[in-house]
């Protein structure tokens, strides 16, 4: 039994005939010299005898092959290729034009994926016709295939096997290439079986909605092939071409600065652009489907105004003129409006074009109407309509006349009209600045790698962990060893309820813990010590002391024994099993509030309620704390992850959490008898400061802070240094201090130093604190390696870590400038020179550990003196 050849011609266009014992091709009764022929790259082909034959192309290859008889069940086919004009015509040209309406686009050769299991008559029909007129071709054989040809070739045909499903299901690979994204444009043909004519045929329906475009009947036969591939070019191939092409007009008139608006014949609104949207203040969901004159009603315009327009419309013709356009806030705008027809089959309006700017003085800018007449398909302007004035400054007359919604708005209109008499250059560099300005966040930096310190891992993962909730990739297989014992959730969600103490007030505080408080105005007070003498208490005692000296119980017009209860309900929130995140670091946090509040500027600045909010925001900012950061919650898919969408969990839950305490008692009820407004505001002031700790708005706050307060202390000081403090434009810089928007920013600033202000303290205290907070992360990158989740901070390991330069990556990235800063504003050098001896203790300290690592040639080795 002889058999038969699989023909194909490969990427690189030659014909390759195999031999194939399980072919299904119809092509039988080939002479021997034809069974191992193959053109080779050099022209020459080779016989089964090893005979070179002359050059033998791909048409004159096809021409020998065809004519043979090609037998497919009961029928047989005489194909006299060498007869058949179908088959005779041109390799086609490519990159034909294509036009849609004015745009001229160029399509090009169009590129086929064919996907059949085994190749038989039906895939070499398709591979030789698509060879014959000249498009591109492929061939897969499963699905996995396809799929990987599909993403890499991106063709814009795709011709599936329906006709049997024991290999493949051809719907399941069409409903796989619809879900990508470059499948919009790729039309999907099926194969489907040819049923006799007293047979019923299955119906179509089920693969349309699996994603087919068209079912073509199986016939091996060239010329149909060949007829089928050239009407889907010219068919759905070049619909899809134009339907791209209109992408790029809706993304233009998404950016256009005129508003768009297209409705249909009977003004039902099916599109409005973005210029719009701002124009009216309705979005494109509030108006499509809308009639368009109920939008924009209004007592304005002329009564007859729609009428006037309606007729010019009807009669092929443009309206031009002044129209009046109410907004959703209710404000009417004159906007000068374009309103045009579009024909569609049959002469009939299809659609109706509104284009419009706003503009206040439109009298010498407009004429009140002018018509415009359809000739050949183009725009007949019927009278001068502009008067010559330029697009750009008919554009800046509309800006300058919109409803001046925020102080970016103002802003922005300022560069806009000084645009109108600078040269380009300057033009151009304002463009980018108005770009900058748009954006959504101004204030957030953006973190090259090559921006990091020395490219450093350390400082990488810092920036990461902390100032992003970004996922991070799993724990690396040779970190996975770990011992799943040695962190589980200790203390995680655990709340340890600590007994009430002795003491409800100051008057009752031992003589051992008084002698540690009495330190508490300087910045050398050791939190560490309290906290050993109170049994793990500080927070009770200190802040008991602190809350009073700023005279609290005045304030809140309640007696000493509810702060005192306040206290320690709070105390009892905080995690005691945390190493970090505790009372004691509560209670550090409100200590170095305090001292920030007793500086002179603050205290020039702030009111008591200022202070009040201050030293509360401290005392909750890190309420019922798990020791974990937000990023591990949000990994973990944590309920408290879930209720506050991802942002701020944390924050959002100690903020949330001291109101709810609060209020659930009267014996601990500290704003019980504040007036509602006092209390709103109070309410306001903490939820902004303790949100503000959240690392990942640092360096918004911080430029913030930077360009709206210290240019102004540094205009002040220089004012006050040639005229001595009391003159009139040192007060008035005092007053802008003392803006509540300032004031907002300085707070933050105050809460995020107090916080962070570890690295400023003592040196012994700074490296307690140093090896704390290093023990909270190992422990987190402990559970999250056995919990398999990702890790949000690798370098935190505790077998490689060296704290030395995790402290230094820390003051680098976050403490610097924000420290240097807040001295500028209101003088802190003890602090700034605590920071810079214990920056160069961790320095000694780290190169102390890189040299003895390099001697034992243990990579990122630690000794005990690291700790």
């Amino acid at each position: 039994m002889g058999c038969t050849p699989s023909i194909h011609v490969n990427q690189t266009g030659l014909v390759i005939c195999r031999e194939s014992e399980d072919s299904n091709s119809h092509i039988a009764s080939y002479s021997a010299a034809y069974h191992t022929r193959v053109v080779k790259s050099d022209g020459t082909t080779e016989t089964s005898s090893g005979v070179a034959v002359t050059s033998l192309d791909k048409q004159s290859a096809f021409k020998e092959l065809v004519p043979l008889t090609l037998k497919q069940g009961n029928e047989s086919l005489n194909i006299e290729a060498q007869t058949q004009t179908s088959i005779r015509i041109e390799m086609k040209s490519t990159n034909n034009e294509v036009s849609l309406g004015p745009m001229k686009l160029k399509q090009k050769t169009m590129s086929i994926l064919l996907v059949f299991a085994k190749e038989d008559a039906q895939s070499d029909g398709f591979w030789w016709a698509a060879d014959k007129i000249g498009y591109k071709c492929y061939i897969a054989h499963n699905p996995e295939t396809a799929m990987e040809n599909y993403l890499d070739k991106h063709p814009d045909v795709v011709i599936i096997d329906h006709r049997n499903s024991k290999h493949f299901d051809a719907e399941a690979l069409c409903r796989s290439l619809r879900a990508t994204e470059s499948s919009e444009h790729t039309v999907i043909v099926a194969v489907t079986k040819r049923y006799a004519l007293d047979k019923e045929e299955p119906s179509f329906l089920p693969s349309i909605t699996a994603g087919f475009n068209k079912r073509i009947v199986e016939s091996p036969n060239i010329s149909m092939c060949m007829n089928e591939l050239l009407t889907l070019e010219y068919g759905e191939v070049q619909s899809r071409l134009k339907l791209s092409a209109c992408k790029a007009v809706f993304s233009a008139l998404d950016n256009v600065s005129d508003a768009v608006e297209i409705s249909s014949e009977d003004l039902e609104v099916q599109y409005v652009n973005h210029a719009f949207e701002r124009l009216t203040g309705y979005s494109s969901e509030e108006v499509l489907g809308k009639n368009s004159s109920e939008i924009v009603k209004n007592d304005r315009n002329r009564p007859d105004l729609n009428d006037t327009i309606n007729s010019q419309l009807k009669k092929g013709k443009y309206w031009d003129g002044i129209y009046h356009t109410r907004r959703k806030s209710g404000e009417i705008l004159p906007s000068h409006c374009h309103i045009c027809p579009v024909l569609g089959q049959g002469g009939k309006i299809s659609h109706v074009i509104s284009i419009k700017n706003s503009t206040t003085d439109t009298s010498h800018i407009l004429k009140e109407s002018t018509e415009f007449n359809l000739v050949n398909g183009r725009l007949s302007r019927q009278s001068s309509g502009l008067h010559g004035v330029p697009r750009r400054k008919e554009s800046i007359a509309r800006i300058h006349s919109m409803t001046i919604e925020a102080p970016i708005t103002k802003v922005i209109n300022i560069i806009n009209a000084a645009q109108e008499s600078s040269p380009i250059t300057v033009v151009q560099a304002l463009d980018k600045v108005l770009e900058i300005l748009r954006t959504s966040e101004l204030y957030s930096p953006y973190f090259a790698q090559q921006n990091m310190k020395d490219n450093d891992p350390m400082t990488s993962d810092l920036v990461s962990g902390l100032v992003s909730n970004v996922k991070r990739s799993l724990t690396p297989s040779y970190l996975s060893d770990v011992n799943s014992n040695s962190s589980g959730k200790q203390g995680h969600h655990s709340h340890l309820h600590i007994p009430s103490p002795v003491t409800s007030s100051l008057s009752q505080v031992p003589d051992h813990i008084q002698e540690i408080l009495d330190k508490d105005y300087t910045w050398e007070f050791n939190v560490i010590e309290l906290e050993k003498v109170t049994n793990k208490r500080p927070l009770l005692y200190l802040g008991l002391k602190t809350l009073t000296r700023f005279g609290i119980c005045d304030f809140f017009q309640v007696e000493e024994s509810v702060i005192a209860n306040w206290l320690k309900l709070v105390e009892g929130r905080y995690h005691s099993t945390n190493t970090y995140h505790n009372s004691t670091h509560a209670a550090d946090v409100m200590h170095a509030s305090a001292y920030f509040l007793e500086r002179e500027r603050n205290k020039a600045v702030f009111d008591q309620m200022d202070e009040i909010a201050c030293l509360i925001a401290a005392i909750v900012h890190d309420l019922d704390h798990p020791g974990r950061t937000n990023a591990f919650l949000v990994n973990e898919k944590n309920q408290l992850a879930i209720l506050y969408n991802d942002q701020a969990v944390l924050e959002n839950h100690h903020s949330a959490l001291a109101f709810q305490l609060t209020w659930k008692d009267d014996s601990v009820n500290i704003f019980k008898n504040l007036e509602t407004d006092d209390y709103k505001i109070l309410r306001q002031n903490i939820i902004d400061m303790v949100l503000a700790t959240e690392m990942k708005q640092h360096f918004q706050h911080l430029n913030k802070f930077i360009n709206s307060i210290n240019k102004g202390c540094l205009k002040m000081d220089e004012t006050s240094s040639m005229s001595g403090n009391g003159s009139p434009d040192s007060t008035m810089m005092l007053n802008q201090l003392s803006a509540p928007e300032n004031k907002t920013f300085i707070k933050r600033i105050l809460i995020k130093c107090a916080d962070v202000a570890n690295p400023c303290r003592p040196l012994d205290v700074c490296k307690e604190w140093g090896k704390r907070i290093a023990e909270e992360y190992f422990l987190q990158t402990d559970e999250e390696k056995a919990r398999g989740l990702p890790v949000v901070m690798p370098v935190f390991d505790r077998k490689s870590i060296r704290i030395p330069k995790s402290q230094l990556s820390f003051i680098d990235v976050f403490i610097n400038e924000m420290f240097e800063s807040f001295d500028d504003y209101c003088d802190i050098p003890e602090l700034i020179s605590h920071l810079q001896t214990n920056y160069q203790y961790w320095k000694e300290r780290d190169e102390e550990s890189s040299e003895k690592s390099e001697q034992e040639n243990l990579p990122n080795g630690t000794t005990e003196d690291d700790t």
